[in-house]
């Protein structure tokens, strides 16, 4: 079967800023796929070539098989949910729903009917008559998801939908949209920059760096085994250690304070409510973290420990500057 969303060897300057290069990445259908990665990475520019608001420089771009590299974007049967929700505040929450069915000639009492079937489907059942400034960030959020719903696109794609929601409401729609994306088994493609966000809503991801990708892979293979240094230090928090030529990731709820292992020393501790963030020097200049839960017992800076850890639990990683070669989904 083929992949919902196939992108081969895209690449995409501006001027002399290489945005995207030569990134290849295959997302199946029914997947909640989320393309992760810091600001400038390339992770919205492809979002962008796949959405059809941009044109590659080279590459191509497939649509369930079908290539659509150099189809509009109304063409392309995807929608897109932005940051911003470009609601038109005159409509009411209904005709902001109703609108591309209405410039589609779907009939009046027809597009009735899909609206209030999407709405119910958001959650928003009984709002449709009220206008965008009378709703709440998450519910003009949910007005924009069902704006892009109702059109039944073969994928939607969402770009940083909640950056501009509190950290609360963010993660109830965190939980929201994945819980639908579920219902409609359809394929969501989502651009974030939240590392906890990626990690908590995706069945597969991609990390993003200066326009290439570095690891893909589902959120447990990309956070307990990093492929390079960036994504062991972006995905999380992690310790970089070398011994005897090697560098490897351990993750700082993976390293126990006790009576044998390496020595080191105690230079900070941070209590984080639920659990106690432990910075601590080791013998050979490293600075390490680790995290544990609060317990009631108590450390002071200058403390001398012992650090242990399980061989599994140390991945050798690639050194910056070296991705390794990713398999193609």
């Amino acid at each position: 079967m083929a992949a919902d969303v196939s992108v081969e060897g895209c690449r995409k300057s501006y001027g002399d800023v290489l945005a995207v290069d030569d990134v290849d990445l295959s997302v199946d259908a029914g997947e909640f796929f989320t393309l992760l990665g810091p600001s400038g990475s390339g992770k919205t520019t492809t979002l962008r070539i796949i959405a059809g608001f941009e044109r590659p420089d080279a590459g191509r771009v497939r649509l369930g098989g079908d290539d659509i590299t150099h189809a509009p974007p109304y063409a392309r049967d995807v929608n897109t949910v932005f940051q911003d929700y470009a609601l038109f505040p005159h409509m009411t929450v209904a005709e902001n729903v109703g609108y591309g069915l209405k410039v589609k000639g779907v009939a009046r009492a027809e597009r009735k009917r899909q609206v209030a079937e999407v709405l119910e489907m958001v959650r928003l059942d009984g709002y449709g008559e009220r206008k965008p400034i009378q709703l709440s960030g998450g519910q003009r959020q949910r007005v924009a998801l069902a704006r892009s719903l109702v059109n039944r696109p073969k994928v939607l794609l969402l770009d940083e939908p909640l950056g501009a929601l509190d950290l609360k409401l963010r993660q109830e729609m965190q939980v929201f949209l994945k819980s639908l994306q579920r219902e409609l088994g359809m394929t969501f493609l989502y651009v974030t920059h939240d590392q906890e966000e990626a990690l908590t809503m995706s069945d597969h991801l991609a990390v993003f760096n200066q326009g290439k990708i570095e690891q893909v892979g589902s959120p447990t293979e990309v956070y307990e085994r990093p492929a390079t240094e960036f994504v062991a230090g972006f995905v999380g928090t992690s310790n970089i250690l070398e011994r005897n030529g090697r560098r490897f990731s351990v993750r700082p709820e993976r390293i126990e304070l006790n009576g044998h292992g390496e020595e080191a020393t105690v230079a900070d501790v941070v209590f984080v409510g639920a659990f106690t963030r432990i910075l601590v020097d080791t013998e050979a200049g490293e600075r390490l973290t680790i995290v544990r839960q609060n317990d009631g017992s108590t450390l002071e800076p200058g403390a001398r420990v012992h650090l242990a850890w399980r061989d599994e639990d140390a991945y050798e990683i690639e050194p910056p500057g070296n991705p390794p070669e990713q398999e193609v989904r």
